[in-house]
């Protein structure tokens, strides 16, 4: 019976964050532009609850044409003007404006020979961090690898992208396993 599974102690009976949480959330994804959507809608979060974010990720998906970098860093004044006034996203105009900075920043490191998931998974020696967590009073907001990927991010010129946020894009795109020891994802 679905209640009877136990998981993570965050989750909520939201059907969709259960979905998340079972089929994305701590899978590692090594996917450039995957990783790229994670970590824009990561920094949407701030301030946010994450189910906020997920409800109108389709909404992100659809009006950044998929987390393309190259069409995102095409946007202009007028584009960003629309999607400030478009409510099926946080209408937040510095956060809008980072996700087109911060594609503008994946394509200079692409053309500079900088692959986005190699310079990722990099801060965790290529392998996921493997935590074994009994509560989520035990789980941290943010490590000393989120604030070493926070800074190189940001010496890059990526925004919106502090230490916390890196260790939530961390947990989500799966360089570190932080499903408690007893949730049914531990070990997929």
């Amino acid at each position: 019976m679905e209640s009877e599974k136990i998981r993570c102690g965050w989750l909520t009976k939201d059907h969709l964050y259960i979905t998340y949480h079972d089929c994305e959330w701590g899978q590692p994804q090594y996917d450039n532009i995957l990783l790229f959507e994670i970590l824009c809608l990561e920094g949407q979060q701030a301030g946010l609850s994450w189910i906020t974010i997920l409800k109108k990720r389709e909404n992100y998906r659809k009006l950044f044409h998929n987390f393309d970098p190259y069409k995102i860093a095409e946007f202009n004044v007028d584009d960003i003007n629309r999607l400030v006034g478009d409510s099926q996203i946080v209408r937040h105009r510095g956060k809008i404006e980072s996700i087109v900075n911060n594609a503008k920043c994946y394509i200079k490191m692409m053309e500079n020979g900088e692959d986005f998931s190699k310079f990722v998974w990099s801060f965790v020696d290529y392998n996921p961090i493997e935590n074994s967590w009994i509560s989520n009073s035990e789980i941290p907001t943010e490590t000393e690898i989120s604030k070493g990927l926070s800074k190189a991010l940001k010496k890059r010129g990526f925004k919106y992208i502090g230490s916390r946020i890196c260790y939530a894009f961390m947990q989500a795109s799966g360089l570190v396993n932080d499903h408690l020891c007893e949730c049914i994802c531990r070990n997929i």
